[in-house]
């Protein structure tokens, strides 16, 4: 399968299952598009001669298995399944109330509790025993917001290390927060023994207040941009990711992202709201054209902004086309219900944070030491092998068919994707590859 699209003044050419990337001229671009569609390449208005070559030079490429590639064979996974990787649900509690929140103002639609250090502990003994051979693991606390419970945290990143050191492991911890508990000394834990720390932070002051109010209503902006900032900054090298949300309300949403940049952040992730088509922020279809523009005003920007010595990443633009993941990873995804799983402060398994609550994904309890394999065995068949619409789509392995809850959400089945979603995916696969293109034309 071939993909041609134009990105600025470039015209692309990926070869989607060897996932080689062309960037080459008119005349070659054309000749392309003319022999996908069916026609005869001779009838363009180039000389003969030149299109004679520009296909002898396509034959070299599939000659080299960078054209027309083959679908690779595809193997069924029927190993035991490994985890590597939890997300802690420490805190089913919030101290914001904001309006877009999937877990309902942190309660997951269900009691506000906090997770006790005893399901914790298990909830780590089970990812040891869960894991296999494998060293790496990770764990991210998650919430409500976490930092409510931060007493537990400590004392299970505690436990952890003695984990590590009994198993031969090591454990990656990362911290998923709003940043309002933030202070010199939680800053100052964090930085110590988190790998990674995502800040949710929507942008704007005002975008981010309308919709990221406390309990009391009132915005919570400057509760949290300077303990953010100070974080940030001594960090040092350390992972790092200010996370916002953009709704309806917000389509022009670049300019969010340069009133993060501003402040001096420069690892960034701004997410479409996933919500019914009724709630009053919700994307939607009418929707879709402008979001895929800003996508591409937003491209400018970061374009610009790293010629100019401002480095900045976006996390939807960020794809490594050199050391990326291997086939099977592109075919099944983020791991969600088979190398990942979240858990509940009841110590009930879920197969990501976006299924708790939802019993029918409910796949046991680290309590009682219950775990489906079943519906682990539905994950793990869940890539882009068994979805059509996946099948025929240049952008398939890029985002391994997409979100499972995402898809569940709005079309009741995991193996069904969401339209919408798979419309900017496509986009921001486009992007990304064309400024992958646009940075080694001009040499970054």
């Amino acid at each position: 399968m071939v993909h041609t699209f134009k990105f600025k003044d470039l015209y692309m050419i990926l070869d989607v299952e060897s996932g080689a990337i062309h960037s080459v001229d008119k005349a070659a671009y054309d000749v392309i598009c003319e022999i996908g569609k069916g026609n005869d390449p001779y009838k363009l208005h180039y000389d003969a001669a030149e299109i004679q070559q520009i296909i002898s030079e396509l034959a070299e490429l599939e000659n080299a298995g960078a054209l027309n590639a083959d679908e690779p064979s595809i193997v069924q996974d029927t190993e035991r399944h490994i985890i590597k990787s939890l997300c802690l649900h420490v805190a089913h509690d919030c101290n914001l109330r904001c309006a877009y929140c999937f877990a309902g103002t942190g309660e997951f639609c269900g009691e506000r509790m906090m997770m006790s250090p005893e399901v914790g502990r298990k909830a780590l003994d089970f990812l040891m025993e869960r894991s296999g051979s494998r060293h790496n693991l990770e764990v991210d606390f998650f919430g409500g917001e976490p930092l409510m419970n931060l007493k537990v945290v400590k004392e299970l990143v505690t436990y952890g290390r003695e984990l590590e050191r009994r198993f031969n492991k090591h454990i990656n911890f990362t911290m998923t927060t709003n940043g309002v508990a933030l202070d010199e000394d939680t800053i100052d834990y964090l930085n110590k023994e988190m790998h990674n720390i995502v800040i949710s932070l929507d942008g704007r002051r005002e975008v981010h207040d309308a919709l990221r109010p406390t309990a009391n209503g009132r915005g919570s902006y400057d509760l949290i941009v300077d303990n953010a900032i100070d974080l940030v900054k001594k960090r040092r090298q350390g992972e790092y990711y200010i996370r916002g949300t953009f709704t309806n309300r917000n389509l022009d949403f670049t300019k969010d992202v340069q009133a993060l940049h501003q402040l001096g952040f420069d690892q960034i992730s701004l997410e479409p709201v996933v919500l019914p088509e009724d709630s009053p922020y919700a994307i939607l279809d009418s929707h879709i054209e402008r979001i895929l523009n800003e996508y591409e005003t937003l491209a400018d920007y970061l374009l610009n902004s790293r010629k100019s010595g401002r480095f900045i990443n976006f996390f939807h633009f960020m794809v490594d086309f050199g050391n990326g993941p291997c086939l099977k990873k592109r075919m099944s995804g983020c791991g969600a219900g088979v190398e990942y799983a979240a858990i509940s402060p009841d110590g009930a398994i879920y197969p990501c944070h976006q299924f708790v609550g939802d019993d029918k994904y409910k796949m046991g309890n680290v309590i009682t030491g219950e775990y489906n394999e079943k519906i682990s065995r539905e994950f793990s068949s869940c890539n882009i092998a068994a979805k059509p619409k996946c099948r025929t789509c240049f952008a398939k392995y890029f985002c391994s068919g997409g979100c499972a809850a995402n898809a569940y959400k709005y079309n009741g089945s995991i193996f069904e994707p969401h339209e919408i979603t798979c419309a900017f995916e496509r986009k921001r696969a486009e992007i990304a590859m064309g400024i992958f293109a646009k940075e080694y034309e001009f040499g970054c």
